[in-house]
């Protein structure tokens, strides 16, 4: 694999990996195994986030109906010198890192802790990377940041070795994985940590329905125009012919799977070509496509998918309402 590095400041590297990856041709590739499938039709939720979606998503996140985020934020506000303090980390590994928003909460507790040494954000925008990084070595001088852009599903055997790493993936992200996908994402994860490493894991928890629901069912309807949008996206990206605006937006709890499914159902009958991936579709009236799943744990469960990829659960984390939770885990 090919990588590019950069190095814009003395305390600063940037490794790339996605410059070769043909992010269109795997974009093809998931809409046609995802729309081209027998029963219920399906799109990766990662293609939600172009620029038009990432900020859908960060309007989704002001919502009153959307606890996770500001609960997320708050759990790490109250308690990152706790979690400095457990772990005894020198390095912060940030899956997904976006513009590290949350994550300085951490970043702060560290510094004040005397052990901040070095930060590695993974995020597929190098933009993000390199301005995160920017502001993070004028915040805390000495800090070192080797920024990686990438996948992290696909690169995630590429992070640079440290020490008494904290390895950070927030947002519930990791509810958007089916059951298998996810253990194979612990072990893996598993797989590069060293004695003294810790996994801090946000998850959002098992609560009643109806909040539930309502978090993905806004009355501004933004989560509605969010879901849309990849369609929007799959049409300009592959040359597809969607109309998204026959397409209703579905949100709803599953009691047996413990998640909640996001769906797109097609209001009326629809021929849809997607030239990229030579994909001819007829969709009926009625007709819904699965466009994202997002598992709600409880601590139980999450404790026994981490010590079946031989992790151990360590501590556990909630706002005073208990809706959202951050996970504390190391090598069993």
């Amino acid at each position: 694999m090919n990588v590019r590095t950069a190095t814009t400041e003395p305390d600063v590297r940037i490794d790339s990996y996605v410059q070769d990856d043909g992010s269109l041709d795997s974009m093809a590739a998931d809409v046609l195994r995802g729309l081209g499938r027998p029963g219920l039709k399906e799109i990766p939720p990662k293609y939600f986030y172009d620029a038009r979606g990432s900020e859908l998503f960060e309007q989704i996140t002001r919502l009153p109906e959307y606890y996770p985020t500001r609960c997320e934020r708050a759990i790490l506000n109250r308690r990152s010198p706790e979690i400095v303090a457990i772990t005894g980390a020198r390095e912060l590994v940030e899956l997904g890192s976006g513009s590290a928003s949350k994550t300085r909460a951490l970043l702060y507790a560290m510094a004040g802790a005397g052990t901040l040494e070095r930060y590695v954000p993974v995020d597929v925008s190098e933009t993000v990377v390199q301005q995160s990084a920017t502001e993070l070595i004028e915040t805390y001088p000495g800090l070192r940041v080797h920024g990686m852009v990438g996948d992290f599903e696909r690169h995630l055997d590429l992070l640079p070795p440290g020490r008494q790493r904290l390895l950070v993936f927030l947002g519930g992200t990791i509810g958007n994985f089916y059951p298998a996908e996810r253990g194979r994402f612990f072990e893996r994860v598993r797989a590069m940590m060293e004695p003294g490493d810790h996994l801090l894991l946000g998850v959002d928890l098992v609560k009643d329905i109806g909040r539930l629901e309502a978090a993905y069912n806004d009355d501004a309807g933004v989560t509605a125009e969010f879901n849309r949008n990849v369609l929007y996206a799959i049409n300009r990206d592959l040359g597809a012919d969607f109309d998204p605006a026959a397409f209703e937006h579905v949100a709803f709890f599953d009691t047996d799977n413990s998640w909640i499914e996001m769906r797109l159902r097609a209001e009326t009958p629809q021929r849809v070509h997607v030239p990229a991936c030579g994909l001819e579709l007829e969709i009926e009236g009625g007709e819904e496509i699965r466009t994202e799943i997002s598992t709600k744990f409880t601590p139980a469960f999450l404790a026994a998918e981490f010590a079946a990829a031989g992790l151990c659960l360590e501590s556990f984390f909630t706002d005073p309402e208990g809706l959202f939770g951050l996970s504390l885990a190391s090598p069993a």
